[in-house]
């Protein structure tokens, strides 16, 4: 008889009705075998603390420490302490150039006194402007200026003299007070005007 009682409670045990109800009681309440203690071989990591790599400077402004300006180097001089090449001077002079350049055309290429003069006159003008503006200033002094004013005069005498020429060849002989109102001498005032001009065109250029 106990025999009996006990097939019966083994396939009560084993049945799925059985398993089912098993399973049902051990519901909602997570792992309930043993675990291992993960503590023994656990060791924490301290976070490294870094730091900047930055040689320290104690004395900066000392002489030792900050190196000198090479104003000896052509390179630095040229391209950081050169003027400021959008000054308004030099914007000003800028604009000789091209008035030059006409008037050593005009007579390279032998042009006619109206042209030439008209040129020159224009030139004059500007010389004038120029030497209103800066004379009082310190780039009055400036050695483009200076030269600017004495090209203004001379060109200046140079086409009042081919003026006068043309009004009286006529009546002229070219000797006595009258050689200055000869051809060739006038050709030659004109080559030396001619080459100042250039001077005076590369001077400006060298100036910027």
């Amino acid at each position: 008889m106990k025999k009996l009682f006990a097939i019966i409670f083994i396939v009560l045990l084993f049945s799925p009705s059985g398993f089912a109800k098993t399973k049902s009681n051990f519901e909602g309440m997570g792992y309930v075998g043993t675990l291992p203690d993960l503590t023994r071989q656990y060791q924490p990591t301290e976070p490294k603390s870094t730091k900047p790599i930055i040689e320290q400077v104690e004395n900066f402004h000392s002489s030792d420490q900050v190196k000198p300006i090479p104003r000896d180097n052509p390179t630095f001089v040229n391209i950081i302490l050169k003027q400021d090449k959008t000054s308004r001077y030099v914007n000003d002079i800028n604009e000789f150039i091209p008035m030059l350049e006409k008037i050593y055309d005009s007579i390279e290429e032998g042009e006619n006194v109206q042209l030439f003069n008209a040129k020159v006159y224009f030139f004059n003008k500007n010389a004038d402007y120029l030497r209103t503006k800066y004379i009082e200033k310190p780039e009055g002094e400036y050695i483009s200026f200076k030269r600017l004013m004495d090209l203004s005069t001379h060109a200046k005498s140079i086409a009042l003299l081919r003026a006068e020429a043309q009004k009286y060849n006529p009546y002229l002989a070219y000797s006595g007070a009258g050689y200055i109102y000869d051809p060739d001498n006038i050709n030659q005032q004109l080559e030396f005007l001619k080459k100042e001009v250039e001077k005076t065109i590369l001077l400006l250029r060298d100036a910027n």
